[in-house]
């Protein structure tokens, strides 16, 4: 019996062609005479972008070089480089996330799901509708990966009890559909809020880091801008799928009973899951309400004006607030335990809080050695082009990228350079910046996109081909329904004047 190979062809072709660039660019390279840090950051760059691709070793161990590399090569110290890995945006995921392991711990999040579904009601479009909400609402507040892991097999048990009414081959592919609503739900949910996906915590951060002087980006002030997005696309893939999938013959005598009976299976609310459901609640409003409303000329202070020092709270003190709660709480069912305890804080998925820092210290490179204004001028002849043009370039070039690489991983090789691209034809950065963040989620296409279309691919009731078929439309409408509502709603939400640089952006 022969041994499994330790590395696959894509891995050894990264092992090798990945330190082949860093040294060729290294040794023969020089991209601003005078200034070695340039092509130093460049090779750097190279080797993880070739890295992460290929994943020749876990993407969290590749988000390391820097913390080695950046020293050596002198492209910064070693304790900047360190500090970049733990900061305010790093604590926002984990108090979101500890809170999100709570409704876990309790089933709060099926309960959640469960209720919308049998709201929504029984026939082919509602179903699909409830499926699609409940796994939306829930993405935006815990992770898309447990929404979608937890929604599949709620899904597989109603399709069980609606092959008693419907002919076989018609629910198949009314299955389809579901299962894709379920996975596309779950991605779309997720750019609604900062928590909802990786990507929006990495542009968040990343942005400060490159324009230390602009205003944050808050949980509100993002909510604002992508909540409509996020709205848009879910009607539009909702119909989109119900016309494709829609079962040829018509229901009859289908009721929510499937709902109901599952519902009632999780028998009355417990005492833990009332106290969760409050905290997340509060957690929302506080986010949402933190720093105020600030949509063109609307301002609506925020309750942090009410402190000595509001720029001193943001929203990852929330988040760490209102989960430290959870360990104090007593439960009632389970004697001697609180709410939450570290046993599921453990679960915490620390592989993507070291890709975090690792994109972070990338934008740090690209900053201090001023990568980013370089690869700027190299780009600057898609001035001539509208920026309507470029946006759209943007996220189309995103979405269809983040169909074979890591989302969060290419957003982080990304951002600073739109920054840099930005500056150098004098247009707010936000305006590029935005479009391929959001877009780095909207891969539909391929089981290796997203988590979440792994997780429906997995069922074994979906091809490829279906999956890619049905993606490919959407990544396109997805594309242009994002270059529109960041060139017109963004442009309003946070005040963008294409005449005009603002002060903060200028270097």
């Amino acid at each position: 019996m022969t041994k499994p190979l330790p590395f696959s062809i894509k891995q050894i072709f990264g092992l090798f062609i990945g330190p082949l660039c860093f040294l060729f660019i290294v040794l023969f390279a020089d991209l601003e005479p005078g200034k070695p840090q340039v092509t130093y950051t460049l090779a750097i760059a190279i080797l993880m972008a070739i890295w992460w691709i290929t994943e020749i070793i876990p993407l969290a161990v590749t988000a390391l070089i820097p913390v080695v590399a950046f020293p050596l090569f002198g492209v910064m110290d070693g304790k900047a480089v360190s500090s970049t890995y733990f900061n305010h945006v790093i604590f926002l995921f984990i108090g979101g996330f500890l809170v999100a392991l709570a409704m876990q711990k309790w089933n709060l999040h099926k309960r959640i799901a469960l209720k919308i579904l049998m709201v929504t009601g029984t026939s082919p479009a509602r179903i699909l509708l409830g499926f699609m909400l409940a796994t939306a609402f829930l993405s935006m507040w815990i992770s898309n990966t447990a929404t979608a892991m937890m929604m599949v097999p709620i899904l597989l048990s109603i399709v069980q009890k609606l092959e008693e009414h419907i002919e076989k081959s018609d629910l198949k592919r009314y299955t389809i559909g579901l299962l894709l609503g379920v996975a596309y739900s779950a991605s779309i949910g997720g750019i609604a809020t900062l928590v909802g996906t990786p990507p929006n915590l990495s542009f968040a951060r990343i942005f400060q880091i490159m324009f230390p002087e602009a205003p944050s980006i808050s949980f509100s002030s993002w909510f604002i801008f992508a909540i409509p997005i996020s709205i848009c696309f879910f009607l539009i893939v909702w119909v989109y799928l119900y016309f494709v999938f829609k079962p040829k013959t018509s229901w009859k005598g289908i009721t929510g009973e499937g709902f109901k009976n599952q519902y009632a299976a999780l028998g009355p609310a417990s005492f833990e899951e009332k106290i969760i459901f409050v905290d997340f609640i509060l957690l929302a409003v506080l986010w949402l309400s933190r720093s105020g409303l600030h949509i063109g000329s609307l301002q609506i202070p925020g309750w942090s004006s009410l402190f000595d020092q509001p720029s001193y709270l943001n929203d990852g003190t929330v988040a760490i607030g209102m989960a430290v709660l959870l360990f104090l709480i007593p439960s009632r069912n389970i004697k001697g335990s609180k709410l939450m305890d570290w046993a599921t804080a453990v679960k915490l998925p620390w592989h993507i809080v070291l890709l975090f820092g690792g994109g972070f210290a990338l934008a740090s490179g690209f900053k201090e050695s001023e990568l980013s204004i370089w690869f700027g001028e190299q780009l600057s002849g898609v001035q001539s082009l509208h920026p309507i043009l470029i946006i759209l370039i943007i996220a189309m070039g995103m979405t269809f990228l983040t169909e074979l690489t890591s989302n969060t991983a290419t957003t982080e090789m990304l951002l600073p350079v739109l920054a840099g691209l930005s500056v150098s034809i004098q247009v707010n950065p936000l305006l590029f910046m935005l479009p391929a963040t959001i877009s780095a989620s909207m891969a539909f296409m391929l089981p290796v996109a997203t988590p979440p279309n792994a997780i429906v691919f997995g069922s074994n009731k979906i091809s490829i081909m279906q999956m890619a078929r049905t993606g490919l439309i959407l990544n396109i409408i997805g594309a242009i329904v994002i270059t529109c509502l960041t060139y017109f709603w963004g442009m309003w939400v946070f005040n963008i004047n294409m005449m005009e640089m603002p002060a903060w952006a200028v270097h």
